[in-house]
């Protein structure tokens, strides 16, 4: 169980305030299984991500906490929409704005249906701590809108010049997705070099995700983590724009 501080501030440049054990000791299966215990606080939190750990647990159970390897994720700006996908997002008068309504996002995720799945990992202390992250300046929700409704988005934390994706829904196909290239455009334009997505699976990967050694990918996030940070919402960085000024954007 990682040992835990009564550290308080948030300072990107000290020390880890909960120091976890070392990745290369976690469990091959299920997924890098690392420690249990602890909380969902700020400190624990930033903590663990700029370590390469995560939580994720069932309702009822203690927290757990994960380093799968390989790493899954994206290189910015090399976020693949197919043809058939660019299609169905053209029909849509869809725009992306971000951080105007995080907590509406990770609720619409926690109830999103997923196969294979019954019930969701996003508990209501879940949402509570990471919309107490998003109030601090870390999580950040990028979400698409029709007509002013929403109808997809994701959201995750932004820790240094890193991006560690939680989780996402549509409620029309393809919502997501379109939120995802748009984010990862934005990314690619700021320079930085990778979307963590955690572990990998046949949607991410169809979108051109791909695996990274946890090695590196902690020597990775170690450097991205500790580099000057964007700090407060991200609504002017993503004005409304659609499919046509991210296309121009995208380095693919």
């Amino acid at each position: 169980m990682p040992k835990n501080s009564s550290t308080k501030s948030i300072d990107l440049d000290e020390p880890f305030p909960v120091a976890f054990p070392d990745p290369a000791l976690a469990l091959l299966e299920p997924n890098g299984l690392l420690a249990s215990g602890g909380a969902l606080s700020p400190d624990w939190l930033l903590s663990a991500y700029r370590q390469g750990v995560f939580p994720w647990y069932n309702p009822g159970e203690a927290i757990l906490w994960w380093s799968p390897d390989p790493r899954f994720g994206f290189v910015p700006g090399r976020i693949h929409l197919s043809r058939s996908r660019l299609r169905q997002i053209r029909r849509h008068p869809w725009i992306i704005r971000a951080d105007t309504c995080f907590e509406q996002v990770i609720r619409q995720c926690a109830v999103a249906p997923r196969a294979g799945q019954r019930g969701t990992w996003i508990t209501d202390d879940m949402i509570d701590a990471y919309t107490a992250l998003h109030r601090l300046g870390f999580g950040h929700s990028i979400e698409v809108f029709e007509a002013g409704e929403l109808v997809g988005g994701l959201y995750g934390l932004a820790i240094g010049q890193m991006f560690f994706a939680e989780s996402m829904f549509s409620l029309k196909s393809q919502a997501s997705a379109f939120a995802l290239y748009a984010l990862g455009s934005q990314l690619a334009r700021w320079d930085w070099p990778w979307m963590d997505a955690q572990v990998e699976n046949p949607h991410l990967k169809l979108l051109g995700g791909r695996s990274m050694p946890r090695g590196e990918f902690i020597q990775l996030t170690a450097r991205q983590t500790r580099k000057t940070a964007r700090t407060g919402p991200w609504s002017a960085d993503f004005p409304g724009l659609e499919l046509a000024d991210y296309q121009g954007m995208n380095a693919y």
